[in-house]
């Protein structure tokens, strides 16, 4: 039973959009109730504290959970703020895993470095979200960039905007090869999948590829490490 069982993190600056996410996450693993909450109007799940809700911002870790093929998902929103960087550090004992949320306006800020280190002392595998894609001045090329060098990754980047800003419409999936579009319809709260515009065909199969290129580089690391007779299970 327990190998059905999976609790995941939500780790982020303050305002990237944690909530948010998780919110969506809800929305679209749960039976779908008739809009997404939002921080805005204060009728979150996760910011239950009536201090939450007045600042619009995180201070307690909440666990939420939801069914999703077979398997039961708990996901917990942690706080963004520095002062609250005690209750990410309690959260990460728990965790199989963790989505570090970066905003594609503010890039990798201060924060974010931190708690996107955080879960390396247990160990906790991570993957990065970038959010708000659909804000002015968004730039998700530049937010990984920053991702490269401020953290020190190599990204395997398996989705790409297709457009940004105000012209941002949906994301690509760089393995399938498919087009997840917003319906304008009904505010964007439903998607469906599409094919990608023919004018960015180019950068998906650049994108494609570079997925290749990361797993390559890993596999360099890994086989250095084994001939240096270093940690392999930690690099």
């Amino acid at each position: 039973m327990l190998d059905k069982v999976r609790n995941i993190g939500i780790i982020a600056h303050v305002d990237a959009g944690k909530t948010t996410t998780t919110e969506r996450i809800l929305y679209y693993g749960r039976a779908p109730s008739t809009s997404p909450a939002t921080v805005d109007e204060g009728n979150t799940t996760t910011d239950f504290d009536p201090l939450e809700k007045a600042k619009g911002i995180t201070i307690n870790r909440a666990a939420v959970s939801l069914e999703w093929n077979d398997h039961r998902f708990t996901l917990i929103d942690t706080p963004g703020h520095v002062d609250f960087t005690d209750e990410v550090e309690r959260s990460l004992r728990v965790l199989d895993g963790a989505v570090g949320v970066f905003c594609a306006v503010g890039g990798v800020e201060v924060q974010s470095e931190t708690v996107w280190y955080q879960p390396t002392t247990t160990n906790v595998p991570r993957i990065a979200f970038v959010n708000k894609l659909d804000r002015m001045g968004a730039d998700f090329y530049d937010c990984i960039k920053q991702m490269q060098e401020k953290l020190s990754v190599i990204p395997a980047v398996c989705t790409i905007p297709a457009g940004q800003s105000d012209a941002f419409e949906g994301v690509i999936d760089l393995i399938r090869m498919k087009m997840w579009k917003q319906d304008r319809a009904t505010a964007r709260t439903e998607v469906f999948v599409d094919r990608y515009p023919r004018e960015i065909s180019g950068r998906c199969q650049e994108g494609a590829r570079g997925i290749a290129r990361s797993g390559l580089a890993r596999l360099r690391r890994a086989l250095t490490a084994i001939l240096e007779g270093g940690d392999i299970t930690r690099r």
